[in-house]
């Protein structure tokens, strides 16, 4: 079993970069948000253009950051995936430093993040890096998920009734569409419970961490139960 969780309305209870944008940046950031809407831009294109509109000092910054509360039952959900020595990678179209911070702040920087990279700071000016986006991705996102996806199926091909051949995604938006259509089993909500209902993707909702680790808990234990016949 590999999980790859979103993080924005997912993991975090509110999307940190509009957070950020609404306290710190130029109104003008509103204007992109609009034409990405519109699909004027790509959702790539979007965001590099608002990073750069951020301002406030550092320390602005992590004050927003700090009023940002994580989801009910989340770090129970990670103490779970430990014990279990089940992966888990945040994988998100959002921003590296925002959700680091976040995560240290409850003592769960060890997780791994692939996230847009943030370069800069607020006397050079800021700036969004993409090393995670690919050319004709279907979200037009910063960070393909499909793409980090793929990659982990293929370097757990050839493990026969192996838990790990199960692959778990979790999220709430549109950058999470492509991505749950090759999910073995999908947690959704929000905007991407509404995407799997309409094509009839199975899925479970959620509200919180703790119905995840339940239904999570039952499914590994049957999987490795099967890999032990």
């Amino acid at each position: 079993m590999r999980i790859f969780c979103d993080f924005d309305g997912t993991i975090a209870k509110v999307d940190t970069t509009d957070l950020v944008l609404t306290r710190l940046a130029d109104p003008a950031w509103e204007d992109l948000e609009e034409r990405w809407t519109r699909g004027e831009i790509t959702a790539a294109e979007c965001m590099r253009g608002q990073v750069a509109l951020i301002g406030g000092d550092d320390a602005a910054l992590d004050a927003v950051l700090d009023s940002v509360e994580l989801a009910d039952g989340f770090s129970e959900f990670v103490a779970w995936c430990r014990a279990n020595a089940v992966p888990l990678t945040v994988v998100s179209d959002g921003v590296d430093h925002f959700i680091a911070r976040i995560l240290d702040r409850h003592g769960l920087g060890h997780l791994p993040v692939i996230a847009n990279h943030l370069v800069g700071n607020a006397e050079l000016g800021r700036r969004l890096e993409q090393p995670w986006s690919r050319a004709g991705c279907a979200a037009g996102s910063g960070v393909c998920k499909c793409q980090v996806a793929t990659k982990s199926a293929e370097a757990s091909q050839g493990r026969v009734n192996d838990p790990g051949d199960l692959m778990v995604f979790i999220g709430d938006g549109r950058s999470d569409f492509c991505v749950s259509n090759r999910a073995d089993l999908l947690f959704a909500r929000d905007k991407l419970a509404a995407y799997a209902r309409s094509r009839a993707v199975p899925h479970h909702a959620f509200s919180d961490f703790h119905t995840i680790t339940t239904t999570l808990a039952a499914a590994h234990g049957r999987l490795a139960r099967r890999a032990a016949i």
